[in-house]
């Protein structure tokens, strides 16, 4: 009986094993096709090693047969950092007491002060606390900031374009140009006109309009410009345009003349236009967009009851919701009644407006 079991007992571990090794074979070739997909190196960490040091110290020298995502000395130098129980570089870092020290909360405290009330960059609030005898690096600097929170921004200058148009808005214009279609014989034809804006008080002054805005126009447009704001004693110290064609060297030399500094935005920046902007999009979807222009005459009428409707009549966040040219009777508190109510239309209704009548 023992001779007919042993034998049987033999093939039957003979066949398992070569079951076991057509599994492999196939498990082999199925890793080598998802590992030709992945990077040339992958990255694993401590719970991925400590799995594979689990499963392949058992095949000892045999792992090579089946390993791809690691070399095999670099997995016996796991096998040795694990059984010789070597301290890492970051324990070792941490028993010794290496590395800088931290920051003093004080000084930390100073930059993120410096910070916040100046806008300075890493380099200038370097330079104010050495005054005050304190010594880091500039990296520290810039480590505590965007520790903080703030934009991290080495050498940004403390001045920002919102706080240039607060500071000049008294005296500060911005131009452009824009324009309408009319209706002609020929078809369609573009007509121009330009629109100034104050920034400070958001009046606006519009010029007539015009086919051709030529050098001359242009220039005439400029020196109409200059005698509002001297009739309506406005000043005009610095003026806000872009960079088109139309504007010429005597157009400029018209404010220079009035000791006017003429600065220019950058190429493609409609955004540092953004208030001279907003009045030309109020103006076309408040007003033309409800008129078909058939002349110049025509549309020198439209634009000059604009002006006077948004100069007097049509309110603003910007101005407590007000209109520019204020009313002053309007902030006195005063007994508000709705048989005192009285609208005003203009532009044959288009535009409409409310007041209290005394």
């Amino acid at each position: 009986m023992v001779n007919i079991v042993h034998p049987l007992l033999t093939l039957l571990a003979s066949l398992t094993r070569q079951e076991l090794a057509q599994q492999i074979r196939y498990l082999k070739a199925e890793n080598e096709i998802l590992r030709s997909k992945l990077p040339s190196r992958v990255t694993l960490d401590n719970r991925e090693r400590n799995t594979l040091l689990k499963h392949g110290r058992k095949l000892g020298g045999k792992i090579k047969d089946v390993m791809t995502i690691v070399s095999y000395s670099t997995f016996r130098r796991w096998v040795r950092k694990m059984e010789s129980n070597t301290p890492t570089p970051e324990k070792r870092s941490a028993k010794r007491g290496t590395g800088r020290p931290k920051v003093e909360e004080d000084v930390r405290d100073t930059i993120i002060r410096i910070r916040k009330e100046t806008g300075f960059g890493y380099t200038k609030i370097l330079q104010e606390l050495r005054r005050m005898g304190v010594h880091v690096s500039r990296q520290t600097v810039k480590n505590v900031i965007v520790a903080a929170g703030f934009e991290p921004a080495p050498g940004d200058h403390p001045d920002t374009w919102h706080k240039f148009l607060k500071r000049h808005a008294e005296t500060l214009w911005q131009c452009d140009f824009a324009c309408k279609k009319k209706w002609t014989m020929k078809g369609l034809v573009d007509v121009y006109f330009i629109v100034f804006i104050h920034i400070g008080s958001r009046q606006i002054w519009i010029s007539p309009c015009t086919e051709n805005p030529n050098a001359d126009w242009t220039t005439q447009q400029g020196r109409n410009f200059q005698m509002h704001i001297d009739d309506h004693k406005l000043r005009c110290e610095t003026l806000m345009r872009d960079r088109d064609r139309k504007y010429t060297a005597e157009f400029d030399n018209v404010f220079k003349s009035s000791e006017c500094k003429i600065k220019l935005t950058p190429i493609r920046s409609p955004n540092l236009q953004a208030h001279v902007e907003r009045v030309i999009q109020t103006i076309k979807h408040e007003v033309l967009n409800a008129f078909c222009i058939v002349t110049n005459e025509h549309l020198d009428g439209i634009l000059r009851t604009t002006q006077d409707w948004y100069n007097k009549r049509r309110g603003h966040s910007g101005r407590d919701h007000l209109p520019p040219i204020r009313d002053e009777s309007v902030t006195l508190p005063i007994k508000f009644s709705k048989q005192n109510v009285t609208c005003e239309s203009e532009l044959g209704g288009h535009l409409l407006s409310y007041r209290q009548v005394a």
